[in-house]
């Protein structure tokens, strides 16, 4: 399974939030890069970049710190936070982005949506899906949409979607551990019984150890995105190895 640390920035620099609610806000680095670079370090090759002050804009705004990650580190890095536009999505592939994050933008304007996954490929595009009380939040998490998550991601496995992103905003920066249930509802019921490809699952939010990674391994999830667990030191980097 794939192990994805998180940065989280705002103004800069690297936080993490509880439930997405920005009063929440911790500073954990002045220097996300730095923390960027000590995840390379220790082998990891993934990283989950997000742009929290463009989710709140409704814009890309912390693209020269995506740019400065990419070209410092060999780091493969999923960029997401106020994706809206086809310029938006220009501007964070130029910045060295490998993988990008649509959630807002895959409910509010599906055809922009879909047309990403046309131009650049199921591989690259993620959906984001992240999940409140069953719905699909939106909006750097301030509005919670009728889309319901399970319909929701199936619709778009069907238009050809692979890679799935889905947080619970109650499990977020709570160390309390992973949505198990609603993951394996999510892998159960959009497993490959059809034409459809099974989806990528990257489970997020919760995680406090790794007894938790393990879990999340069982039941079938891709990937795994670790946060808070990290920057509270729930869970050593060293202790991650034997994922890789």
């Amino acid at each position: 399974m794939r192990i994805i640390p998180a940065i989280d920035i705002i103004e800069g620099k690297c936080v993490s939030l509880t439930k997405g609610n920005f009063n929440t806000k911790k500073v954990y680095s002045e220097n996300p890069l730095e923390m960027a670079k000590q995840f390379e370090a220790a082998g990891i090759e993934y990283l989950h970049l997000v742009d929290l002050d463009g989710a709140k804009a409704g814009e890309i705004i912390n693209y020269k710190i995506l740019e400065l990650i990419a070209t410092k580190t060999t780091l493969k890095i999923e960029f997401g936070g106020g994706l809206k536009t086809n310029e938006d999505l220009h501007i964070a592939f130029n910045s060295g982005a490998k993988q990008v994050i649509g959630g807002s933008i895959a409910v509010k304007n599906p055809n922009v949506f879909q047309g990403w996954i046309n131009k650049y490929g199921s591989a690259k595009i993620i959906l984001g899906a992240d999940c409140d009380n069953g719905n699909v939040a939106i909006s750097g998490w301030l509005e919670k949409s009728n889309e319901e998550v399970i319909p929701f991601i199936k619709a778009y496995q069907k238009k050809g979607i692979q890679y799935v992103i889905c947080t619970d905003i109650y499990k977020d920066g709570m160390l309390e551990g992973p949505s198990l249930d609603l993951y394996k509802d999510i892998i159960s019921q959009c497993s490959n019984s059809s034409n459809d490809q099974s989806i990528k699952l990257i489970a997020s939010g919760g995680v406090s150890s790794i007894d938790d990674i393990i879990n999340l391994q069982k039941i079938g999830c891709e990937a795994v995105i670790i946060g808070k667990a990290l920057y509270e030191n729930k869970i050593h980097l060293v202790d991650l190895e034997s994922f890789y």
